[in-house]
């Protein structure tokens, strides 16, 4: 399936491009208290570390916008400041040196001072993102969704065109936009409405999703299919919880939408009767593990029987298997080392440490190895380890 990006004016935040045909970027947001600034910055390099490519922080007051003085000198990656009611609170983060903000202009209290924000971020060429939600909207757009009048996802759009508007109007365009609510209909339905009323790009993602079981679905749903539609030009999956997790699920969905490359993948079978080994437990053991190894392309197969393991371990770079206390690490399909089974895991990734000090070879795979696999014996065959 061949994804046709929509096509989009470019913003930038800090050294990170947004729109354009620049890359998806994964966002996410610090859940410290920006006024604890070493606590923040802490969080910041995690985030950093995990692969986050923008970070926003959140500006409650001015001893947080303050803050924002020693943490831009210090960020690791790109900032965004949120911005809620308050204009000064805009004009001292901007004087800070961050890279962006996030914006509603309808509910800034002084909407006389947008100009001022304007042209201080004009003068850095600052990107300003729109944040409309369906808890955000203006009082006459949520009475017409109250009274049934106009659907929310049309509330949203025609709020957002009026902010775009009052922006461009002032002769900026550096812009993107976000039209999040916390259900997947309205948010997929938002930003289809608007793909064609606009050049700005796209900030994507629910808001309010939930907890990282539940939240993590509705966001795979929502990013997904806007990603698939070719409407995604930077993404937040929100989450309540850790914030590598909206990292992690949101380079998950980039990377099996074939928006993203580079990043480990986990082949694992669901398990069933045939299987013979703790196979849950080595899938979870693995997975947690290759987030060590987040910016490398390789797949990874736990197998669980020799139904689906040839195959899985066929299109594998690496993988596992095993059966009644014997293990076995495939390289492309071959048994390159037998253990037993409590030490399969450990093996498995010296293998992979390997591969990595070698360069990272690219083998050919041997067209007959899907054979030579499925004549061998079963695992609880095998000789003695």
């Amino acid at each position: 399936m061949k994804i046709v990006q929509r096509k989009t004016r470019q913003v930038k935040v800090g050294d990170v491009l947004i729109g354009g045909g620049a890359p998806i970027s994964v966002q996410t947001m610090t859940k410290t208290d920006t006024r604890n600034i070493d606590a923040t910055l802490a969080q910041l390099e995690d985030l950093a570390k995990a692969g986050a490519d923008i970070v926003r922080l959140a500006c409650p007051d001015l001893k947080a916008a303050e803050a924002f003085d020693e943490i831009v000198k210090a960020t690791p990656v790109p900032l965004i400041a949120d911005i809620h009611f308050d204009w000064t609170m805009a004009a001292r983060v901007l004087d800070a040196g961050v890279h962006g903000i996030r914006l509603n202009p309808g509910n800034l209290a002084r909407k006389d001072k947008l100009p001022e924000i304007v042209d201080r971020c004009r003068e850095r060429r600052v990107s300003i993102r729109i944040g409309v939600n369906n808890g955000s909207l203006r009082m006459d757009l949520r009475r017409k969704v109250f009274s049934g009048e106009m659907p929310t996802e049309e509330a949203m759009v025609e709020s957002a065109l009026d902010d775009i508007r009052r922006i461009e109007e002032l002769d900026y365009d550096q812009i993107k936009l976000s039209l999040k609510a916390s259900d997947v209909p309205t948010t997929v339905n938002a930003y289809r409405l608007m793909a064609t009323r606009t050049d700005v790009p796209f900030h994507v993602g629910l808001t309010e999703a939930g907890t990282v079981r539940s939240g993590t679905i509705k966001s795979a749903m929502a990013i997904g299919t806007l990603a698939l539609d070719g409407l995604c030009d930077t993404i937040r999956v929100s989450l309540t919880g850790d914030s590598k997790e909206e990292i992690y699920v949101g380079q998950k969905i980039l990377q099996n939408a074939g928006l993203r490359k580079g990043g480990p993948n986990l082949i694992s079978c669901p398990s069933c009767g045939r299987v013979e080994i703790a196979l849950e437990k080595w899938a979870h053991l693995v997975e947690d593990r290759l987030r060590e190894y987040a910016t490398e392309d390789v797949s990874v197969s736990v197998m669980g029987c020799a139904v689906n393991g040839p195959g899985e371990g066929q299109i594998a770079d690496f993988g596992i298997a095993g059966g009644r206390g014997k293990g076995a690490v495939y390289r492309l399909g071959k048994v390159v080392r037998s253990c037993l089974e409590t030490e399969m895991v450990d093996v498995l990734f010296e293998e992979i440490d390997k591969w990595i000090a070698a360069g990272r070879p690219r083998e050919e795979v041997d067209p007959t190895i899907f054979e030579q696999v499925m004549n061998a014996k079963p695992m609880n065959e095998t000789a003695d380890v």
